[in-house]
């Protein structure tokens, strides 16, 4: 008789957690301090099985059945077994209007060597979502993607990602993270894309910029050949670089037109040989007339193994007239290469530098 007792607690997960749903957000989350089993019942993930081809439905799907009004009414992670049932995709909806999608918890490197592959991320927009981004309506119940987080896509799931991307309209944010095999990028967004980050994409040879209002852009990894085809002016730019050049035939004017999205940079970080090599060069011809004018924090990657030699980030120093704040790292098995660099008794100063070493 004591076993029948707590028939309630005897249902599946599933079942407790459709019965959940019903709760207020409130009721909901206390249901958390029950027991150790109810702990992680309110944030259980909705899982499915679908085709390849049915991905950017299925998580379109789960997205709108969220409710910003109540947010735990229904589940907020999605677990997507896809392709032969070993590939996996989860889906998580967190605060501020973020979706991550990770496809990390699939099939492991060691199990497949990394294809090569293409990414085509483009937002198509017609007339009427045009007038809705012009004139959105207050909708509080309505999800709308705008910060977006892609994690390890492969060769798999490139083109249900290239569909998926075309539907988010609000965008304003993209991170694009440990994408193995990713080869080619090409973003072509809205003017309402911000801010673009994108991290330890070993591959990575081509960048292809078509957005026209990024603020805001943070770049880890080898260099790849970068074309801004429109012009921005980034506030915020993080290019670590300190794995050296990602393809063979780079040449300093490769580097001209990001160059140019720099000028205006109030946050910028760098390492020493994308000084010497990628900026100096372009630069020098004209060194009495290109300065940073707005760089206020710098960041700056070193990579001197025994005696440190401070000549080339001086002659950076010199060319940022009201830095106030200078954070170095000195990394010795960062990349170097042989150059024609300048001396900082060779370039003009703009500024009377007003730093300590620490």
């Amino acid at each position: 008789m004591e076993e029948n007792r707590d028939l309630f607690g005897r249902l599946p997960n599933d079942i407790i957690c459709h019965i959940i749903s019903f709760l207020p957000s409130d009721s909901a989350l206390e249901t958390s301090l029950i027991s150790s089993r109810w702990r992680g019942l309110w944030n259980t993930a909705l899982v499915q099985h679908v085709a390849i081809d049915e991905v950017p439905d299925a998580v379109a799907e789960f997205l709108s059945h969220f409710d910003k009004l109540d947010p735990l009414r229904h589940p907020r992670r999605l677990k997507l077994y896809f392709g032969e049932g070993s590939d996996v995709l989860l889906a998580t909806i967190a605060a501020n209007d973020k979706l991550r999608l990770d496809f990390s918890i699939g099939k492991k490197e060691e199990e497949y060597p990394p294809r090569h592959f293409d990414l085509q991320l483009q937002l198509k927009c017609d007339q009427n979502v045009q007038n809705l981004i012009a004139h959105p309506q207050p909708c509080a119940s309505t999800f709308s993607v705008k910060t977006l987080y892609l994690k390890s896509v492969t060769n798999v799931v490139n083109e249900a990602i290239s569909s998926l991307f075309s539907s988010l309209q609000f965008l304003e944010h993209l991170k694009i993270i440990e994408c193995d095999g990713l080869q080619s990028l090409h973003i072509e967004s809205s003017p309402k894309l911000l801010s673009l980050t994108i991290f330890d994409c070993q591959h990575l040879k081509s960048l292809h910029l078509r957005t026209s209002k990024l603020g805001s852009f943070h770049y880890r990894g080898f260099l790849p050949r970068i074309w801004p085809e429109h012009h921005f002016n980034l506030a915020d730019a993080m290019l670590d670089f300190r794995l050296g050049p990602g393809y063979t035939d780079f040449s300093s004017s490769d580097f001209d037109p990001m160059l140019l999205t720099l000028k205006n940079a109030q946050v910028l970080k760098l390492s020493r040989w994308s000084f010497q090599t990628l900026i100096w060069p372009s630069i020098s011809p004209l060194q009495a007339n290109f300065v940073f004018y707005k760089v206020k924090e710098l960041w700056w990657i070193d990579n001197e193994e025994e005696s440190y030699n401070c000549d080339a980030l001086i002659s950076f120093l010199k060319l940022c007239p009201v830095l106030e704040r200078l954070f170095v790292t000195n990394d010795p098995e960062s990349y170097c290469i042989t150059s024609t660099a300048p001396t900082s008794k060779i370039v003009k100063s703009h500024t009377k530098l007003g730093l300590k070493v620490i």
